[in-house]
């Protein structure tokens, strides 16, 4: 069993409870406006993981919300306390984006992508993993994660 198995998170009044039952993928904070507006925030932090390996209890309803790139993505909420919970990328079907800190344990960013939309009262310190647009997954994903997104796109 993987020692990063069985990831918790819930929405504020806990009706909506999910496990996320094997490693995730990747994990990384969106400052681009479209994140910005969806949040109410100055950004957002999402960890990315399989499909299969997200297992949802509880009530949610969802909408479809744009993108930057035009393809949009589709969010999924709490039906009793509004909680946005997780996403599903219409460029990326099989995976799910899950809103980090609605983890029991939130994860660290990896990578800060859309830096040239950035608040400018937001200060990121670690320079290596910031992108001002987006980045090149082969170059900056874990090798085990481009691993596994292989071997999914063969199955």
């Amino acid at each position: 069993m993987n020692e990063a198995q069985n990831l918790k998170g819930s929405c504020v009044c806990g009706q909506v409870e999910y496990t996320i039952i094997d490693k995730p993928l990747f994990t990384q904070a969106c400052h681009c406006k479209n994140c910005k507006k969806s949040t109410g925030s100055s950004f957002v932090i999402h960890t990315m993981v399989f499909e299969h390996d997200f297992v949802v209890k509880g009530e949610v309803s969802s909408s479809d919300l744009p993108t930057g790139s035009g393809k949009g993505y589709r969010v999924f909420f709490c039906v009793n306390c509004g909680v946005y919970l997780y996403c599903k990328y219409k460029v990326s079907p099989g995976r799910i984006a899950v809103r980090t800190v609605t983890l029991e344990n939130p994860i660290t960013p990896q990578a800060h992508i859309f830096l040239k939309d950035k608040d400018p009262w937001i200060e990121v310190t670690n320079k290596e993993i910031c992108f001002d647009i987006y980045y090149d997954r082969d170059k900056i994903w874990p090798k085990e994660s481009l691993k596994r997104l292989k071997q999914k796109r063969k199955t």
